[in-house]
Parts: C-alpha cells; sequence; structure tokens
C-alpha cells in the first residue's frame, strides 16, 4: 500500500505549501497543478489539458488537447468538461497505483476514494488568508478579499459539481486543519503526526 496524502484548500491558507512540506519532510513526490499537468503529458496528454486549475471549462477540439493514441473514450472530435475529468481522474490514478504521493485538489480526495487514503481540508480564517494574499500577491485587501471569494466559488463549484458532495466540510475529510494557528510547517507536522497515529502514513 502507498501512502497517499489528498490536501483540500480553501485559496490563501496556504494549503500548497503545506502539501509540499508534507512531501518533503516525508520525502515523497508532490503534485501541484503544474506537476500533475507534467505527469498527463508524461501519459500522452497535452500539457494544456490542465491547464487553468480546477474550474469547469466549455467545449474544445479534441487535438489541442490529446496526443496520439489518447482518444479511446472520445465519441467526436470534441470534448466536454466531463471527458476532460474522466482524463484527468486517469492521470491521478496513474500517481497513485505509481508510488506514494501528495496530491494538491483536482477531486482527488473523490478520485481515490476507493483507496485508503489521507484526506486533509486547510482551511483558514478569512482575515488571515487576506492577509497573506496581501502580502504574498502584492494586492489591496480588497482586492485579495475579491479574489480570494472568487476562487474559493470556483473550486467549491468544480469540487461538488463534480463529487456530488460538499467542499470544505469536515466530514469529507479525515482531517481539517486550521493552518493560521501553527503555520505552514507547523501544520504540515501535525498532519504528519495525525497520518502516522491513524496508520495512513506508512
Amino acid at each position: 500500500m502507498h501512502t497517499i496524502i489528498n490536501v483540500g484548500r480553501s485559496f490563501g491558507s496556504g494549503g500548497g505549501y503545506v502539501g509540499q512540506a508534507i512531501a518533503e519532510k516525508l520525502g515523497i513526490p508532490f503534485y501541484d497543478n503544474e506537476l500533475i499537468s507534467k505527469a498527463a503529458e508524461e501519459n500522452g496528454y497535452s500539457k494544456d489539458l490542465f491547464a487553468g486549475g480546477e474550474k469547469k471549462r466549455s467545449i474544445f477540439s479534441a487535438s489541442s488537447f490529446f496526443t496520439s493514441g489518447r482518444m479511446s473514450y472520445l465519441d467526436s472530435a470534441y470534448v466536454n468538461d466531463d471527458i476532460l475529468f474522466k482524463a484527468q481522474s486517469d492521470v491521478i490514478r496513474n500517481i497513485a497505483e505509481k508510488g506514494d504521493a501528495v496530491i494538491i485538489g483536482r477531486c482527488a480526495d473523490y478520485i481515490l476514494r476507493d483507496l485508503d487514503c489521507l484526506d486533509v481540508f486547510v482551511c483558514g480564517p478569512e482575515a488571515y488568508r487576506i492577509k497573506r494574499l496581501v502580502e504574498l500577491e502584492g494586492l489591496s485587501a480588497d482586492e485579495a478579499e475579491a479574489l480570494m471569494r472568487r476562487k474559493d466559488r470556483t473550486r467549491e463549484t468544480y469540487y461538488n459539481y463534480y463529487t456530488f458532495g460538499a467542499w470544505g466540510v469536515a466530514s469529507n475529510y479525515d482531517l481539517c486543519v486550521d493552518s493560521s494557528i501553527l503555520g505552514i510547517e507547523g501544520t504540515a507536522d501535525y498532519i504528519i503526526d495525525f497520518g502516522r497515529r491513524a496508520g495512513k502514513i506508512r
């Protein structure tokens, strides 16, 4: 059995940084949007297939997103959101089958629900998240708040649409943690300790 840690996160909470810290501390691969796209390319998909992260898409020309030999489940020359999600699911399952991994977002907890994964959601108070965005992105407080709300809404819509679940609701995860309390490194350590105690980090 592999150690698979799926990290959902509210925007600005530093969930991606927490996931990366976990991966570094455990010495296992880390997959965020960029690296999932790279893994997709290695599996025969165009790297542009998952560009844009967790959001629903319009209909695209299949030739723009698939390299030769990767159109087995396409019925026409065009692909829609659901087919793109199927392709993404295939890539994430392939990552999990290959070995240990920390996977950020992309409904990985739902896609890998039949595996014994550690599913975590990283959150934080709005004021804390806005402050982080102001410092990291150079935004005004109003701009940071607007961006935070837009990104959270996009992630929630994407997750709920494909999983029939509820994004960020505690019952969907093994652990929900407020990153403002312990900071990035402390939150990563806490999640690792929890995962080991739960028998999900091997």
